[in-house]
């Protein structure tokens, strides 16, 4: 099976080794590292990471508009690594299309899973990181509008958005809905490009305060 590869872009050259030691010791290629968001652009590019483990603070370019770009051009999936203390930057992350937030505090065992999740095309949501970012993005952006994009949906997509909202995998939406991984894929897309979210992370801030009836409905099932 091939490793999954990680680009890490913090300022701090310690965490940066803490984390290379970390990730390796558990079979994860680090494959490059940056030390601002203008390297981590660049060196994404360049090395194609599954998943850049992204910092938000970082001087010069920070990791928000790093964060952004990544997404836009395709060059790889970014999971956050984040402080309490940093909700603003947290919605921009959101916005930009992050894929994932964790806190800098996650020990070994999160942190491993949840890169390898983000790999594998699923998002991850730290409750105690996102609760006031999605709350802040719930109430900021709009939750009738985003009720309002939802009655676009098929009842089979409002079923996978059911499961993005309750964190399932692919794999685990798959299974609860008896369709194959490709076809979970394909209906996250789909969610995501009719509620004009650029992620998981997104989809499930826009409605995280309880948007649309039919999720509701579906989730006390």
């Amino acid at each position: 099976m091939t490793a999954v590869t990680v680009l890490l872009a913090d300022d701090h050259g310690a965490i940066r080794e803490g984390l290379r030691i970390m990730l390796e010791s558990h079979g994860i290629r680090v494959v490059g590292e940056a030390a601002d968001g203008d390297i981590a652009v660049r060196n994404a590019f360049a090395l194609r990471p599954d998943v850049v483990l992204m910092d938000l603070r970082m001087p010069g370019r920070d990791g928000v508009s790093a964060t952004r770009e990544i997404v836009q051009r395709g060059l790889s999936d970014v999971l956050v690594l984040t402080s309490f203390d940093e909700d603003e930057l947290v919605l921009g992350a959101l916005r930009a299309g992050a894929s994932g937030f964790l806190l800098k505090t996650a020990d070994a065992g999160t942190l491993i899973d949840a890169v390898r999740t983000v790999a594998a095309g699923d998002g991850v949501l730290d409750p105690r990181v996102t609760r006031r970012a999605l709350a802040a993005i719930a109430g900021g952006e709009g939750s009738t509008a985003s009720a309002e994009r939802s009655a676009e949906l098929t009842d089979r997509e409002q079923d996978v958005l059911t499961g993005i909202l309750q964190g399932l995998s692919n794999a685990e939406l798959g299974q609860r809905l008896r369709i194959s991984v490709p076809t979970v894929k394909t209906h996250v897309s789909s969610v995501l490009a009719k509620l004009g979210a650029r992620s998981r992370s997104h989809a499930a801030a826009l409605v995280h305060a309880g948007a649309i009836s039919r999720t509701s409905e579906l989730r006390e099932r």
